[in-house]
């Protein structure tokens, strides 16, 4: 995975850098592991706005992705590695020796022509996935379970990774990006490496158009808006938040920095070990 650059002939291709692609095996996608999207355009079920700045876009198709892992024991040749629209991961196509075929999240070094596999006793290797249990202290891992079964719901998105630290009392403690210590069962199931696509990070859409195509609307500060609209609104000119010095807020008077939304004794929160920001002693 690598970024092209353009000649900066025009505004738009100055700072753009965007994917090669030179991983992508295969254009269309496989056809038995599609689904029909449809667009909220960002609201609920009653037609009300929940979500701003979302709508239009390109059309989609979903892909069928196998986060569980569930066909134990049977080896999986890699046929493809295929572009996904609704995600930024790469995934890669999987034809099972039986002739089923499925979507994984494609990691770092998984080359079509590999083969992988799901189960307990099997080599800890790039796109294989295991319990907790049998995966070697140090490991980097990904698609992670929080729940036995569940399938993976963390470390999903592109060049993401965790590492398996230790393990103790039947739980195996992670390490996330963030920086957190979770414990998790050790009967939960991972998938060996990391994330593919890591230069997503760096990648430069160039242009306000490419952000409509993704289905991303224009996002105007509150700042600029007038009183009746935003909290943060008006004054003469430019000020620090709308002619007070009061702090950002969201258009509904939510504190934007500093206020901490996760809630307290929440059931969860007997599994983090350490948090991703850390108290300061003083």
């Amino acid at each position: 995975m690598g970024l092209k650059t353009y000649r900066p002939l025009t505004p738009s291709q100055r700072f753009k850098a965007l994917p090669d692609f030179e991983e992508i095996t295969k254009k269309d996608p496989e056809k038995s592991l599609l689904q029909p999207i449809k667009k909220s355009g960002g609201r609920n079920n009653n037609g009300r706005l929940t979500s701003r700045h979302r709508g239009g876009g390109h059309k989609r198709r979903y892909r069928v992705i196998d986060f569980k892992r569930n066909k134990r024991g049977t080896v999986a040749d890699v046929i493809a590695i295929e572009y996904d629209p609704n995600r930024s991961a790469r995934i890669a196509l999987l034809q099972y020796t039986d002739g089923e075929k499925a979507y994984i999240l494609s990691p770092v070094g998984l080359k079509v022509g590999a083969k992988v596999e799901a189960g307990e006793s099997i080599e800890a290797k790039v796109g294989n996935a295991l319990p907790l249990k049998s995966i070697p202290l140090g490991s980097a891992i990904h698609n992670l379970e929080l729940t036995p079964g569940r399938g993976g719901q963390i470390v999903r998105s592109a060049g993401s990774l965790a590492i398996l630290s230790s393990r103790e009392g039947g739980y195996a403690f992670v390490k996330l990006a963030s920086g957190e210590i979770r414990k998790i069962h050790e009967s939960c199931y991972a998938t060996v490496g990391q994330v593919g696509n890591t230069d997503h990070m760096n990648v430069s859409s160039g242009k306000a158009g490419r952000s409509r195509w993704l289905g991303k609307r224009p996002h105007v500060r509150g700042m600029v808006m007038n009183p009746i609209d935003h909290p943060n609104g008006g004054g003469n000119g430019k000020s620090k938040g709308g002619g007070g010095r009061q702090h950002p807020t969201s258009p509904w008077g939510q504190l934007a920095k500093g206020f901490k939304t996760r809630a307290k004794n929440k059931s969860s929160d007997r599994f983090i070990v350490e948090r991703r920001k850390k108290k300061s002693k003083k």
